[in-house]
């Protein structure tokens, strides 16, 4: 089976007899193992040329071995056109042909986005209070979606596609609604939010729901067959609110993905013990929970037992203890563990990490893990 077979037949409720390997986030892996992963300058990521953004793919893909690969949007035709990326000795730019402007490029700096080594987390200095308020910053989504085949913003969707799609899975991802409105309020502001104007957070979720619609259509444009859709910090809603303020909008995503011809992925970070209907209720294809760790546990064998059938499973390797510090007999060890639950599952089930790999976790660890998982995993 190819892995696009393997990944096919675990989200639906047939089951592979082959269980499929992947790792969830690999956009910050191959940000923080850049130089190991590609012999490609770093800036190739930003490139417009789609034959310098095919040529670092198929390096890295190459080398993590996995069964499916992310589909994202680009630029449009156009857009990349204008686009010219200027080295200057050392120094990148990035260029508007059109206009003129330029901005200078920076490496990505490992284990994060934020140049100046500060906090990632948002901490606005104002937020809104009122429908009014978010109104700009939540425009409502305008009615006609714009397909993204038409104006060239799905060529290198398609290109990649067209090259590895019959062995791999392409994949999209979304963000839950909920979870959205920590862009807009930071932590703090939700929370409070969430408590004393209910209503005001329910109307958010409701116009990110109505934008995420267009991201999903346009994601079953560029090919993708599954969307990861993101979620964290929900666990630290009662179990009420998580019901009315969280799971609706989650399950408007699911419905409309499926009416897309496409298999959800829900990847809940947090605690589930609280909330397992709830989780269950979303009626999303598969289930992915992150690993233990923060007090609290998340048992493999537990979430299959839970789970019941229900839907597909995403395994929770542990990517600290195990994947970038356990011996190659505790990465064995568990993963013959973990697909052994999968069994269980009666092939409904995909080996994953559950969270992201860390900059500290060498590739040939990681390619390590994903030959592990095909050695093991031949026999449902």
């Amino acid at each position: 089976m190819t892995g696009r077979d393997k990944l096919r037949a675990a989200l639906s409720g047939e089951g592979s007899q082959e269980i499929p390997a992947v790792i969830c986030y690999e956009g910050i892996y191959i940000r923080d193992r850049w130089r190991e992963l590609s012999s490609r300058p770093w800036w190739y990521r930003a490139s417009p040329d789609l034959d310098q953004q095919l040529a670092w793919r198929r390096e890295v893909y190459g080398k993590l071995g996995q069964d499916w690969i992310g589909v994202s949007p680009t630029g449009t035709a156009q857009e990349r056109a204008d686009q010219w990326i200027d080295l200057r000795g050392e120094r990148v730019f990035s260029v508007d042909r059109r206009t003129g402007v330029e901005e200078e490029m920076l490496p990505p700096p490992i284990g994060g986005w934020n140049h100046g080594g500060g906090p990632q987390s948002p901490h606005p200095e104002w937020v809104p209070d009122s429908r009014a308020e978010l109104d700009p910053l939540l425009p409502a989504p305008d009615a006609e979606w714009e397909d993204p085949r038409l104006d060239g913003r799905a060529d290198l969707a398609a290109a990649l596609v067209a090259e590895r799609g019959d062995r791999v899975l392409p994949w999209s991802a979304v963000t839950s609604p909920l979870w959205d409105g920590y862009d807009i309020w930071g932590f703090e502001g939700l929370m409070t939010r969430v408590a004393d104007q209910p209503d005001l957070i329910e109307f958010a979720c409701q116009r990110h729901a109505d934008r995420a619609l267009h991201t999903i259509q346009t994601a079953a444009a560029l090919g993708a067959e599954a969307i990861w859709i993101e979620e964290c910090i929900t666990d630290m809603l009662s179990p009420d609110d998580f019901r009315r303020l969280n799971l609706p909008f989650v399950r408007q995503l699911v419905e409309a993905i499926r009416a897309a011809g496409m298999y959800s992925v829900y990847y809940y970070c947090g605690d589930p013990r609280d909330r397992w209907d709830a989780l269950l209720d979303a009626g999303a294809d598969a289930l992915s929970l992150e690993e233990s760790k923060k007090g609290f546990t998340i048992d493999i064998e537990e979430v299959v037992e839970r789970v019941g059938g229900r839907c597909a499973v995403f395994g929770n390797l542990d990517s600290v203890g195990v994947l970038q510090d356990g011996t190659d007999a505790v990465l064995r060890a568990e993963v013959e563990r973990q697909l052994e639950a999968g069994r269980r599952a009666n092939g409904r089930f995909v080996m994953s990490t559950g969270s992201p790999v860390t900059p500290d976790t060498p590739v040939a660890r990681v390619r390590q893990y994903c030959d592990l998982v095909r050695e093991l995993g031949g026999s449902v």
